[in-house]
Order: structure tokens, then sequence, then C-alpha cells
């Protein structure tokens, strides 16, 4: 069990794990600070195994049940909360598409690609500004919806077969319509599929 304390400079369990709560079980070692554990406590409770590292200055309950997106968790707060999950993963977080890419796809604010970050290698990044219009949330993470997604993935010329599922799923179960689709320069073979006589 975490130590807690109920002195407002000491760990407050409650806080910590209202933050995981709401992340899938995971935290920052900023936001443990914050709820006052220090990186001595933090790895203290890693040592006995009520923590998991999850990636750099990240962590996670050891007892918190695993959820979908717990997998885009850990980039997403990599990314100080910061990205939008996209391209070929948010194909897959839609399931829009097979695609099951081998690294997260985030698209971080057009701001950021003046920063110098230390990418974790499981992370690939774009830069771009979405409009709130644009995003949807998979459990705390924000995803790109359906249309922009497919429109990110025409634009970084990803698998034609990935793009021809994606619209053929994306028109049945109504995420977008064809009018929606006029103007993507889609690859040749790619075409929402004709309309059936009824």
């Amino acid at each position: 069990m975490l130590l807690s304390s109920p002195h407002p400079n000491g760990p407050d369990l409650d806080q910590l794990f209202g933050v995981a709560v709401g992340q899938a079980g995971y935290f920052t070692a900023a936001q443990a600070r914050e709820a006052g554990y220090s990186l001595q406590l933090l790895q203290h409770h890693l040592n006995r195994g009520s923590l998991e590292r999850a990636g750099r200055g990240i962590f996670r309950f050891v007892r918190f049940p695993a959820t979908e997106e717990g997998d885009l968790v850990v980039p997403w707060l990599w990314s100080d909360r910061r990205g939008v999950v996209s391209h070929e993963s948010a194909l897959h977080a839609h399931d829009l598409a097979d695609a099951l890419p081998a690294r997260v796809h985030m698209t971080l604010p057009a701001a950021d690609a003046r920063r110098r970050l230390r990418v974790p290698p499981n992370v690939a990044v774009a830069y771009a500004d979405i409009p709130a219009g644009d995003i949807v949330l998979r459990g705390p993470v924000p995803v790109t919806s359906a249309l922009c997604t497919l429109r990110d993935c025409v634009a970084a010329h990803v698998a034609p077969e990935w793009l021809q599922q994606a619209i053929e799923r994306g028109l049945r179960r109504g995420l977008f319509t064809r009018g929606d689709l006029r103007g993507l320069d889609l690859p040749s073979g790619v075409a929402p599929p004709r309309r059936t006589a009824r």
C-alpha cells in the first residue's frame, strides 16, 4: 500500500489515485510531486511492487485494471497531455482499418516543432494545430475524429488497403458521409463503395 499522510506537504494517496483513475491508472512524476510524493518515495513503491514504471517519468498503479486505451495513455502523458493520437493509431483506435502500427502516432501542437523533444522510440510525431471539433476522446486520451483521421492518412500516403477499409467502415457506421469525402485526393483504386439499388 502506498504511504499517505494527512499533512498538507506529505504524500496524499487520494489525490494521486484520483489523478490516476482519470488516466487509466497512470500518472507522471510531476503529478506525483503535486500529490506530495518525492522521487525517493516513488522508488520505494517501485521496489515494493505497488507501482511499475511505464516510461520516463511515468508510473502505473499495479493493481489498477488494464484498459483498452492503456497503450495510448503513456505516449499522451509523455506529451504532457498536449498530443492527440492520429494517423494509423487513430485508424486503429476507431477500428476503421486493420492497422496495427508499431508506433503510436501522435500530433503535437505546431509550436512544439521548435522544441527539442526526446521522442520515445515507440512514438511517431507530427506537428499541426488540430481544431477542437476534430478531436474525440477515447477514455482520457484525445484522438482525431474519424474524418480528420482519414484526411491525415490520405495526406500521409497510408497504405491504400487501409484507406479503403476506413472509407467503407466509416460510411457503414455513419462516422462521415459521402459528401465529406469530396475533395479528398484518394490514391488510384481507393474509392467509396458503389451505392446498391434498393
